[in-house]
């Protein structure tokens, strides 16, 4: 089981860094290099940073609950 929350963790931080490196900063980013810069015209962001957007979350999600259950698994 440790072996496995520490793959996961490995896997899901290089996953993580390159999902925050694809978010759009003060300009570009992946909804610029797919859409050419165009926006939607109600929320501002395009589908494909949405999308980014909760694959980001998710991401985050599930390397916090390894960190968890590898702290709890070291402690024990």
């Amino acid at each position: 089981m440790k072996l496995f929350l520490q793959i996961l963790m490995i896997a899901t931080s290089v996953l993580l860094v390159i999902a925050v490196l694809l978010h759009r900063g003060r300009g570009g980013g992946l909804s610029s290099l797919f859409g050419g810069g165009m926006q939607s015209s109600l929320a501002g962001s395009s589908v494909a940073e949405k999308n980014l957007d909760r694959i980001t979350l998710l991401l985050g999600a599930i390397w916090l609950i390894s960190i968890v259950g590898l702290g709890l698994l070291l402690k024990v």
